[in-house]
């Protein structure tokens, strides 16, 4: 079976199980996304949910995290872990785009990874999330199951995205991607995944050499 066939196999089945998930992340502006994403490296979206809502009532504008006191906001995100450089980038990134950009998120992808602290995986989260584009974000989910359909023999974030956007439809290639990361929660664990309760098993590659799938 071809890459794009498994590709198409995949994106049917997880529409049957999650038509309606959504980004895990709690925001209600698009610079709120764009925080939470930066705040959730080696952290879990539920801590980060719990952390944003104080730090949200907090600064309740973007102008009001470009002022901010950088040991006050160094506190308010210490639980999400490595506090020191997430806070400073926040700052940073607000400043930015309320300098720079007026106050918007960008549409790029080029000016996006100008602002401090982001990568590629959160800026096409921003691209398919705040503006409805094409987008592919290699998270660990989206890289292990890839990778255990047989979608991609790569591990590196840049490269996993490379090889899915030549078979991952574009129109749904951002809610295929918050489809994975739910998936990979309930089912196709790192560790211990349910293989055999799995609806994607009789195309995985994984399932076929490690459980005796056909």
């Amino acid at each position: 079976m071809k890459k794009k066939e498994i590709a198409l196999l995949a994106c049917e089945e997880l529409e049957k199980i999650y038509p309606d998930v959504k980004c895990s992340l709690n925001y209600t502006k698009p610079y709120e996304l764009l925080f939470s994403a930066r705040l959730s490296a080696q952290c879990t979206d539920a801590r980060v949910n719990i952390v944003t809502q104080t730090l949200f009532e907090k600064y309740p504008t973007l102008e009001s995290f470009a002022s901010a006191e950088l040991s006050e906001l160094e506190e308010i995100v210490k639980p999400c872990g490595l506090y020191k450089t997430k806070a400073k980038s926040i700052k940073e990134m607000a400043v930015m785009l309320v300098e720079d950009f007026g106050g918007e998120i960008p549409q790029t992808m080029e000016e996006l990874l100008k602002l401090p602290g982001i990568g590629r995986k959160t800026a096409n989260l921003m691209m398919g999330d705040v503006w409805g584009k094409p987008a592919i974000v290699t998270d660990t989910h989206c890289i292990r199951i890839t990778g255990r359909l047989g979608l991609t023999k790569n591990t590196e974030p840049a490269k996993v995205e490379k090889d899915l956007v030549k078979v991952i439809p574009p129109e749904v290639s951002s809610h295929f991607c918050h489809q994975i990361v739910q998936f990979g929660r309930d089912i196709c664990r790192a560790r211990g995944p349910k293989c055999t309760e799995c609806t994607l098993n009789y195309f995985c590659a994984y399932y076929s050499k490690n459980k005796g799938g056909k």
